[in-house]
């Protein structure tokens, strides 16, 4: 369902922050039913926009119409009281909390003075029912998985009466198959009568689910298109202000000798549960092994394993011909692994510590920034100006603390600090997630150029489309454990799905 009645009209939205103009002058329009892609660039100034809209910003300049009314747009509370709800991208959940509880958190169902927690649960039941939205709504959030908390945060929109819902970068953390459930899920609504705005910088998703998209460059409105009437490329070029290659150029290297030998290793979760149930595999230098695989096989496990920052039960692993299976996290750093972390804010950056901080974390006791316990902050900042320059991170300066950056350019920031390492081998754990069109190009290119240069990555991913693109030889892990290793000439999408799910393969692609 959709026609051209307006649900919500922005006009001039002007922003400005110190030194950053935010958004300039930018007008918006969503009409009734639709899914309007908010499409730019990290740091383009789509979440600026859209808090403005829902009130976490107050706009210096401009109007905001809803159903055709001027309404003044304070603080969220206005914007929910007018139908608009929003799923911020770093959800905004208490983990100990039970999906109702969460869902209904200021305002509860009250009887006799207290709070009606059966009628909490019968309510959430029901409008997870009415829009297809399953949950348990007894469960402790931090009991579900990512994709089902999502589900939690729009029905906390829903139960709030949202007519209008705003999804920032709504599938930067899921899986393929949540994603597709996702999008089932957006249809759903529309035909109930939402509208949605749905801020990303995935062209694909674009273009599977959008009515209409508008594209913000530099706090700018580029243009607002027909998403069937503009081709992928078209869209890249409008966010990037230039031609990108949404293709890889990989040229063939000869693989070295193995730097790294995972042997039968055996490790448990946080929960004391089997995660790791004899994965093997090697890593040769001027290769890239991609590890592909459903979210919650194993993958985060692997990855503590090899960076020393979970126990081993059984198993060897060999870096450069040395036993580093009882390696602190330094001594594995020290031997040459760099790792970017799945988990930009839990584990690549301390949030509050300023960017040139977060560049040397790790390298910090060493020359040429500290002598003994002096640090040598001249030394320190000159290099983290030359590697923001470098790595075109978007930021007024190097000063300011990461959690004022973008999630695209937290990536980079952490990209650059890894790199900067000069390893032998590169761990990267979902190195493009939440990053748009032209970083993905820039960080695809500095993988390919390590490789080239003789050295060796390891990348995890769960999108299907990076671990074809990049890698030379694909692991898929399952339940723990490596099931095959497959030249990249042999993998195929759907061969590659059917082993992700368990299922066993010939190598000519048919089940057994």
């Amino acid at each position: 369902m959709n026609d051209d009645t307006l649900a919500i009209e922005l006009k001039n939205i002007t922003k400005r922050f110190p030194g950053v103009l935010a958004n300039d002058h930018v007008n918006f329009h969503l009409k009734k039913g639709e899914i309007h892609a908010l499409l730019g660039e990290n740091g383009a100034g789509k979440t600026t926009l859209m808090n403005c809209l829902y009130g976490m910003y107050k706009a210096d300049q401009g109007e905001i119409f809803i159903n055709g009314k001027k309404i003044n747009i304070t603080t969220p509370n206005i914007a929910i009281k007018h139908g608009i709800g929003m799923v911020h991208q770093h959800f905004m959940l208490i983990p100990p909390f039970t999906v109702a509880e969460n869902i209904v958190l200021g305002q509860e169902p009250v009887k006799n003075g207290m709070i009606d927690h059966e009628r909490a649960v019968k309510d959430v039941r029901e409008l997870s029912e009415q829009y297809g939205l399953n949950v348990d709504p007894e469960a402790k959030v931090h009991d579900i998985s990512v994709g089902m908390q999502q589900r939690v945060e729009i029905l906390k929109a829903l139960y709030r009466g949202a007519d209008n819902l705003i999804l920032d970068e709504p599938t930067a953390v899921l899986t393929p198959q949540e994603i597709d459930e996702l999008i089932s899920i957006m249809r759903s609504l529309t035909d109930e009568g939402k509208s949605i705005i749905f801020i990303t910088h995935k062209l694909k998703e674009v273009k599977t689910i959008a009515n209409r998209v508008t594209v913000i460059r530099d706090g700018k409105v580029v243009d607002t298109v027909v998403t069937k009437d503009a081709s992928k490329e078209d869209l890249a070029r409008m966010m990037v202000g230039r031609e990108v290659l949404l293709e890889v150029e990989k040229k063939p290297v000869e693989p070295g000798e193995t730097i790294l030998e995972v042997e039968d290793i055996y490790a448990d979760n946080d929960r004391g549960l089997p995660a790791l149930n004899g994965a093997s595999f090697t890593v040769k230098r001027s290769e890239i092994l991609g590890i592909a695989g459903v979210d919650g096989n194993g993958q985060s496990e692997l990855i503590e394993v090899l960076t020393g920052l979970r126990e081993v039960k059984k198993g060897n692993i060999r870096f450069r011909d040395e036993d580093i299976l009882d390696y602190s996290t330094r001594q594995i750093f020290e031997a040459g692994v760099s790792h970017i972390p799945e988990d930009r804010q839990k584990r690549g950056l301390i949030m509050e510590y300023s960017l040139f901080e977060n560049l040397i974390l790790g390298n910090h006791y060493l020359p040429p920034y500290a002598r003994g316990k002096r640090m040598n902050y001249k030394k320190i900042k000159s290099r983290a100006r030359e590697l923001i320059k470098e790595f075109d991170v978007r930021t007024p300066g190097e000063n300011i603390p990461a959690s004022s950056l973008s999630g695209g350019n937290q990536q980079k920031l952490i990209l650059a600090r890894e790199f900067n390492r000069e390893p032998e081998m590169l761990i990267a754990s979902q190195p493009t997630r939440g990053v748009d069109v032209g970083a993905i190009e820039f960080i695809h290119n500095r993988l390919l150029g390590l490789r080239d240069s003789g050295k060796a990555v390891l990348l995890v991913s769960l999108e299907l489309d990076e671990i074809l693109s990049l890698s030379d030889r694909i692991a898929v892990i399952y339940e723990g454990k490596i099931v095959d290793i497959l030249e990249r000439e042999d993998a195929t999408e759907e061969k590659l799905g059917l082993m992700m799910a368990g299922e066993t393969v010939t190598r000519e692609g048919d089940l057994n």
